[in-house]
């Protein structure tokens, strides 16, 4: 589904991305992990859009996107989360799953069907009426990935959406993205360092460090890696 190939991308000099090779098989869910400051975010908007690649090739679905804008990526097929939710405080979490739900249409009727299918695969068409202002930031984390869903995505880019969760929260979000996959058949790209829920969902994981992938396979052959052990987990992350 996704081609990503000797992708790089510079500021001022500084490679944030360097020579990145992955790929995402339809219906998987592959983890993209690393360091602080390794390039993940980098190379997630390199994807999406909101950055165009320097070097190197992103393909989706077999059509070259690098250099896409972002709404034309999404409109083929990828949404995307953020690291940092900014939910519209004033509107419901209706409207704001329903502001994705527009992606493509000015049909309210059309807008409001996406919003209730994302909310309800999300477990939140009871707060439907809540404005977002009063949200958790659990429930703040799972509207900022229905308003993603509403876009009615392929491919769907989560960045750190389980960040400052709880043991238990994390939980339910990896019960609802195993849902997500394996029952509306949406598959899955995800940022994330909670390893807790990289063991739990991936079915492949990439490890990004400096801007290069220096690992790749399973979970229990990336966690077992000496590279990965030495630059990132350290010896006793999963002990």
């Amino acid at each position: 589904m996704l081609e990503v190939a000797g992708v790089s991308k510079s500021f001022r000099g500084l490679r944030a991305v360097s020579g990145a090779t992955l790929a995402v098989e339809r219906g998987e869910i592959v983890a993209l992990i690393g360091p602080n400051g390794a390039g993940k975010t980098t190379l997630f908007n390199l994807i999406a859009g909101t950055l165009a690649p320097d070097d190197g090739s992103i393909r989706f679905l077999g059509s070259e996107i690098g250099g896409w804008r972002a709404d034309r990526v999404c409109a083929a097929g990828i949404g995307r989360t953020f690291q940092i939710v900014k939910p519209f405080a004033d509107m419901s979490v209706l409207e704001n799953a329903m502001v994705g739900g527009f992606r493509g249409t000015r049909d309210r009727r059309v807008a409001r069907a996406r919003a209730e299918y994302a909310l309800q695969a999300l477990d939140m068409w009871a707060q439907r009426d809540r404005l977002a202002s009063a949200l958790t930031l659990p429930d703040r984390k799972r509207l900022e990935v229905a308003r993603a869903l509403a876009t009615e995505p392929r491919l769907l880019l989560l960045d750190e959406v389980m960040a400052g969760l709880r043991p238990t929260e994390t939980d339910h979000m990896v019960a609802a993205f195993r849902r997500l996959n394996a029952e509306h058949g949406v598959t899955i790209l995800l940022i994330e360092h909670v390893m807790r829920a990289v063991m739990a969902l991936a079915q492949r994981v990439y490890v990004l460090h400096h801007g290069e992938i220096i690992s790749a396979g399973t979970p229990q052959q990336v966690t077992s890696d000496p590279k990965v052990l030495e630059s990132y987990l350290g010896t006793g992350a999963l002990q």
